[in-house]
C-alpha cells in the first residue's frame, strides 16, 4: 500500500458494527463487562477507548511499526517515552532541541535523577563521546527546531544498536510522509501531532510508534500508569486530520521553495535554514533519508529591532506558538518557543534574537510572498 493510501486506509480504517466510513467518536468512559473479568477489550477509556484505539492503528500503520500510543499532548508523549528510564540512567540528546523537551530534561526529570546530555547529533563523534556506562539512549531531532540541522539516523542507529541503547527520534517535522525513522534503525518515533499530523491548529495531540512488542508493552504500562491519554473526540480530529496529510505536505514544501527564492534575493536575509538547499550543511544527508525537505524555514535579518518590525507588519502570517498548519505561522524562537533555554545557550545555537522561523501554510503563495515583500520594505 502506497503513502497516501495508507493514510487514508490504514488502521482501523471503518466502524465495523455500522460499515461507517469514519470511526465513531465513543464519548466513554467505562464498558459493560459481561462478568468479572470478562468484557469486549475494553473495560476503562484510560486503558482503551475504540477511537483511540482506531487512531494508535493508524499511526502504527503509516510509521510501519509494532504498536502506536497516543497522549494528550507531545509533551504527554515525550515525558511518557522518558519514564521507560529510572532515576541514574542518562539519555543524549540533540542540542538544538524544542525548548519544552529540553525544559523537561533539565528542570524536570533532572530532579527524578535522570541525566541529560545535549550535543550536535549532526556530527556522530559527538554521540559516541558522550556515551558513559549509564546511558540508556539516545534522542534525535531531525531537523532540528529551530535551526533545521540533520543527523545521519542510519548511522545514529548503528551506535546505538552497537552500545545497546534505544535510538528515539522527533519525527514532528518530517512527518512519517517524508521520514520513517523506524525503517532507518529506529526503536521509537515520536510526534508532536499538534503540528503537521492535525494540520489545522485544532487539537493538540502526542502519538508514539515502537518497533517491537516488547517496548509496546512497557510504553502501554506507562501510558495506562500515568494517564496522560488522548480523549475521543481529539483522536477522531486526528484521524481526520491524518488523511490529507500527503497533499498537505507536497503544497507545503512547493509554497517553501518559491518563499526561499524570495529570500534569498532579499538583502535584509543574513542567512536561511532550510535543509532543501544545497548550502545546507545536511543537504546531501537530508537528500538520502528523507523523501522531502518539509515546510519549516529559518532566517536571520541580523537586527532584533528589524525581526521585531517584520513581526508586526505582517498580515497572512500569523505570529503564533506551533507550527505544520494549513494557516502560515511566523516566530521568533528566541522570544516564544524557545525562550525556556538559558541565553548562553541560544547564544551558542545561533538562537538569536533576530532569527525568524516560519511555518509555510496552505495559502496562495503569491499572496504570501507579498505579504513578506512588504513586511521587509517597511
Amino acid at each position: 500500500m502506497r503513502q497516501k493510501t495508507k493514510l487514508i486506509h490504514g488502521g482501523v480504517g471503518e466502524d465495523l458494527q455500522t460499515g461507517a466510513v469514519s470511526v465513531p467518536i465513543y464519548q466513554v468512559s467505562t464498558y459493560k463487562q459481561e462478568e468479572v473479568g470478562k468484557h469486549k477489550g475494553y473495560e476503562y477509556s484510560r486503558t482503551g477507548n475504540p477511537t483511540r484505539h482506531a487512531l494508535e492503528e493508524l499511526i502504527k500503520d503509516i510509521e510501519n511499526g509494532v504498536a502506536g500510543f497516543a497522549f494528550s499532548s507531545g509533551m504527554a508523549a515525550i515525558t511518557s517515552v522518558m519514564m521507560l528510564f529510572s532515576a541514574g540512567d542518562h539519555v543524549i540528546l540533540t542540542d538544538d532541541v524544542y525548548g519544552g523537551t529540553y525544559r523537561l530534561m533539565s528542570k524536570v526529570l533532572n530532579r527524578l535523577g535522570i541525566e541529560a546530555t545535549f550535543v550536535d547529533t549532526s556530527d556522530l563523534a559527538n554521540i559516541t563521546k558522550e556515551i558513559k556506562n549509564n546511558t540508556k539512549a539516545i534522542y534525535v531531532e531531525t531537523p532540528t527546531n529551530p535551526m533545521l540541522k540533520i543527523t545521519d539516523l542510519q548511522g545514529a542507529a548503528a551506535i546505538a544498536k552497537e552500545k545497546g541503547l534505544l535510538l528515539i527520534v522527533d519525527n514532528t517535522f518530517n512527518t512519517p510522509y517524508w521520514q520513517s525513522p523506524l525503517d532507518l534503525g529506529a526503536d521509537i518515533v515520536l510526534h508532536s501531532a499538534t503540528k503537521y499530523l492535525g494540520g489545522h491548529s485544532d487539537v493538540v495531540a502526542g502519538l508514539v510508534v515502537v518497533n517491537s512488542q516488547e517496548l509496546a508493552e512497557r510504553v502501554h504500562f506507562v501510558q495506562n500508569s500515568v494517564g496522560g491519554v488522548l480523549g475521543p473526540q481529539d483522536s477522531w480530529l486526528l484521524m481526520r486530520g491524518i488523511k490529507t496529510l500527503g497533499i498537505r505536505m507536497e503544497e507545503h514544501e512547493k509554497n517553501t521553495a518559491r518563499i526561499i527564492q524570495f529570500l534569498q534575493k532579499h538583502p535584509l536575509v543574513k542567512k536561511i535554514y532550510y535543509p532543501g538547499l544545497e548550502t545546507h550543511n545536511g543537504h546531501q544527508l537530508a537528500s538520502r533519508q528523507q523523501r522531502g525537505f518539509g515546510g519549516m524555514v529559518s532566517f536571520d535579518v541580523d537586527d532584533a529591532a528589524k525581526a521585531m518590525e517584520i513581526i508586526r507588519r505582517l498580515k497572512y502570517f500569523t505570529l503564533a506558538e506551533s507550527l505544520g498548519a494549513v494557516e502560515s505561522l511566523i516566530s521568533i524562537p528566541a522570544k516564544m518557543t524557545h525562550a525556556s533555554i538559558p541565553l548562553e545557550r541560544r547564544a551558542e545555537l545561533g538562537i538569536t534574537d533576530s532569527l525568524i522561523r516560519i511555518s509555510v501554510g496552505l495559502e496562495d503563495v503569491e499572496d504570501l510572498i507579498e505579504d513578506l515583500q512588504q513586511a521587509f520594505a517597511g
